[in-house]
């Protein structure tokens, strides 16, 4: 990476005071955005990055994630990162990192429903002309009736959404607790709305139970990263498929690798990083070349055009087992 990058995000960044408070009435807000897309010039666009179709759309290689942007870093015991990115990413500076990904050929970014980011987004693309696709996740809580899960879903769908997927740790839960029928209701559940619909998972068993069963998931959300880096857990540290301390999110990378040779559905991998752990050149060469069809990764915005520059260098002379599956 360059000398600025979220690796040393820390040393060489001055925090920024928040710019802007959100609106108290987000429907009104919604109908303002609303009123101006007709007139909503387009953004230029001056890099192209390889793109791969789930469902009738196409989507970068390279997605942008939403974790840095709506304050729910992964920083095992380092308390004060959430602030510290809270402070940097004010409004402005969000719009921003949206624009940049889109004039650097990142097309997607992946987030929860966000009120603050959902306002963001519809800025960006019905008052400044953004084209930037956005794929949602929906929470389907174990002990709670499917109604609330439709209501986001439609949600999500109205205000924009171009995809949408069943949250991971919803996922690994109903799957953990045997409601394999759950899962494959949140799928016609989100299939309903003629957008892409997936399924997110940090435990494998996720991804092993869906093919079982074979529900009809168009595409797949699943953590993939290697454990060869210095906080990676040892020996009786790895309980559980993803841990906070010591940081990782992804237990069983070969596992992983060998079950997704036999899945012919496009898979998006995200946590490749480790939360930071890995470079990013590292990180990026080893889950391409792994299998995975794209690649989710949180990126501040002084990090996308070296982030692009490796992930197009890497796709160019890239050689896997694994075919491309969008």
């Amino acid at each position: 990476m360059s000398a600025i990058s979220r690796r040393n995000f820390i040393k060489v960044t001055v925090l920024a005071t928040a710019t802007g408070t959100l609106t108290a009435n987000n429907q009104a807000q919604t109908n303002t955005v609303q009123e101006k897309k007709s007139a909503a010039p387009a953004l230029a666009v001056r890099e192209t990055l390889p793109k791969g179709k789930i469902g009738n759309l196409e989507f970068s290689r390279l997605m942008i994630g939403g974790n840095l942007l709506t304050n729910f870093m992964h920083s095992r015991d380092l308390d004060y990162v959430n602030s510290l990115s809270s402070n940097y990413n004010t409004d402005s500076k969000i719009l921003e990192t949206f624009r940049l990904a889109e004039e650097y050929g990142v097309d997607t970014i992946i987030t929860h429903a966000n009120p603050r980011v959902m306002i963001l987004l519809k800025k960006h693309r019905y008052e400044i002309g953004g084209k930037l696709k956005w794929i949602i996740n929906i929470n389907c809580s174990l002990d709670k009736e499917l109604k609330i899960f439709t209501e986001k879903s439609k949600q999500a769908v109205d205000d924009g959404a171009d995809g949408l997927y069943l949250f991971g740790c919803s996922a690994d839960s109903l799957a953990f607790h045997g409601k394999v029928e759950m899962i494959a209701k949140t799928v016609e559940i989100m299939k309903e709305h003629k957008v892409p619909a997936g399924i997110g998972a940090h435990d494998l068993n996720v991804i092993k139970v869906c093919e079982e069963h074979k529900i009809p998931a168009e595409f797949y959300v699943k953590t993939f990263h290697h454990l060869n880096y210095p906080t990676a857990p040892k020996g009786e540290q790895q309980k559980h498929s993803n841990m906070e301390i010591p940081g990782y999110w992804c237990s069983n990378p070969e596992e992983t690798i060998k079950v997704f040779k036999t899945v012919e559905k496009p898979w998006i991998a995200f946590k490749v990083m480790a939360a930071g752990a890995i470079q990013p050149e590292e990180a990026f060469k080893y889950v391409f070349e792994n299998g995975a069809d794209h690649i989710l990764a949180g990126m501040f915005d002084f990090q996308i055009a070296e982030d692009v520059r490796l992930a197009k260098g890497i796709l160019s002379n890239l050689k896997r087992d694994r075919p491309w599956h969008s």
